[in-house]
This record gives structure tokens, C-alpha cells and sequence, in this order.
């Protein structure tokens, strides 16, 4: 070693002393905190996590934010999509974006004889702006499922085409709801909970308002009232369960005839 080269202190020895990048040091948390980073990314998304994504596109086709062809593609990479790193960029330029793989609520609820959950309605009634306050489907149609939310006043129209409105999932901006549909040679399908309070008061005329939901809900649900016509088209109202608990359900039978035999 010349002089120009300066001496490197001696290490500390002894039980005190630690390598310079021994585990659990500074110098190897970044790397520790990529992994845990990483490590969501590369979870299996379920097919819900799929359909959620599948909703918001639905929506942004129908505020005009994606075309038909962008669309179509970003539907395709979702149900093809196998990890929540492949569902997160589908939706990250998209305003209400869902956290693909979210941790699920661990709460428990009371499970009904019919296989529904009881529901905290004051965290689906929310108040605020709506997400949605009508649809219109002309050769073509519409979907409002999932997360939504719901206004006061929602108007659908359908002509030569068809639409779907979900409750199942929705929030509420307000405790009283009227949906009007107005089906012209065309389709409108309303689904709601179990859970919810229900009056239907359309009509048709050459076609058919098919009421198979009117009924009293659990307390404190929110009022929905459909009304409209449906001329040489139909509309139809009933209730279902969500997917979730329909495979409970048949879990639940499945294991109480595995138990009769």
C-alpha cells in the first residue's frame, strides 16, 4: 500500500461487533420491502376480484371514457387475468378504481334460512352524488352492477336492446329510490336483494312487467319503487341472492346431505 493511499481503520472484534450487512440491518430493508411489495402483486385473483374490474370498465364505457375497441380489450385482459399485478392497470387511469385483492371485511352476520346475509344498511346508504342517475340502450345495452351508487331518480330506457340494473351491491344516495324503466320493443332486468324493501307499478302494453319482487325488507333498507312501461318489450324485477351467497349456500346443503348419509 503507498502513501497516497490512506490506511483503512481497523474493525471492532469481539460480540458487540456485527458484519457490515448482517441480516436485518438497514442496508438489506429496502430489499426486504420489495419483496413484501411484490409479494401482493402476485396473489391469484378470485372471480370476483375479476368481476369488480369488469364493472368499472362497464361504467367508463358508458361515460364515454374508453371506445368499444379499448374496451373489449381491457375486458378480455380481465377475465384473463390470473394475478391481482395483471387486474391493477386495467383500472388505474379509470376514477373509481377498485383495490384489486382488497382484504375482505372479517365481520360475521347472521345468515338467513334463504342463504342472505344480514346487511349494515347504514354503510350502503351514503348520501352524496350519485354515481349513476339514469341508461339509455338503442342497439345495444347497459349494465349497472356491482359497487355503484344509486340516485333518488334513476330513468332507464331501452330500444331494441337491453339493460341490466344490479342492487345487489349498491350503495344508496338516499333511503328512497324510484327506478323508471322504459322498454320500446326492447329489455330491461332489474335485480335486487333479498334484503330490500320492494314496490313495482309498471305496465305493458303488447309486452310484459313481470313483478317477482315486491315484498317488505329487513329494517331500516332503503324503499325502491320501479315503475314505467314496457311497449312490445319487457321488464322484469326479482330477487336473488349475491354470487357469494349462493356458493355458501350450496356449501351449506351440500355438507348437510354429506351429513344425512
Amino acid at each position: 500500500m503507498t502513501d497516497a493511499e490512506p490506511t483503512p481503520p481497523p474493525r471492532p472484534e469481539g460480540p458487540d461487533s456485527a458484519p457490515a450487512h448482517a441480516p436485518g440491518s438497514a442496508e438489506a430493508s429496502p430489499a426486504v420491502r420489495g419483496s413484501a411489495e411484490l409479494s401482493h402483486d402476485r396473489l391469484r385473483a378470485s372471480d370476483a376480484d375479476r368481476e369488480r374490474v369488469a364493472d368499472v370498465l362497464r361504467e367508463a364505457l358508458a361515460e364515454g371514457r374508453l371506445d368499444m375497441e379499448e374496451f373489449g380489450e381491457r375486458l378480455d385482459a380481465a377475465y384473463r387475468a390470473r394475478t391481482y399485478g395483471e387486474l391493477a392497470p386495467l383500472t388505474r387511469d379509470l376514477p373509481a378504481a377498485p383495490q384489486a385483492g382488497s382484504k375482505p371485511s372479517m365481520a360475521k352476520r347472521t345468515t338467513h334460512d334463504d342463504g342472505s346475509l344480514e346487511i349494515d344498511w347504514s354503510e350502503r346508504v351514503v348520501g352524496g352524488e350519485p354515481s349513476s342517475n339514469g341508461a339509455v340502450a338503442i342497439w345495444g345495452g347497459f349494465h349497472r352492477k356491482g359497487g355503484w351508487t344509486i340516485g333518488r331518480l334513476f330513468t332507464s330506457f331501452a330500444m331494441w336492446g337491453g339493460g341490466e340494473i344490479d342492487l345487489r351491491e349498491a350503495r344508496f344516495a338516499d333511503r328512497d329510490v324510484v327506478i323508471r324503466c322504459f322498454a320500446l320493443m326492447g329489455g330491461i332486468h332489474v335485480t335486487v336483494p333479498p334484503e330490500l324493501n320492494v314496490t313495482v307499478k309498471g305496465f305493458g302494453i303488447m309486452g310484459g312487467f313481470d313483478d317477482e319482487a315486491t315484498g317488505v325488507g329487513t329494517p331500516g333498507s332503503p324503499r325502491v319503487v320501479v315503475t314505467g312501461f314496457a311497449l312490445m318489450g319487457g321488464v322484469g324485477v326479482d330477487r336473488k341472492l349475491r354470487k357469494e351467497e349462493r356458493r355458501a349456500l350450496r356449501a351449506q346443503r351440500r355438507e348437510e346431505r354429506r351429513r344425512l348419509h
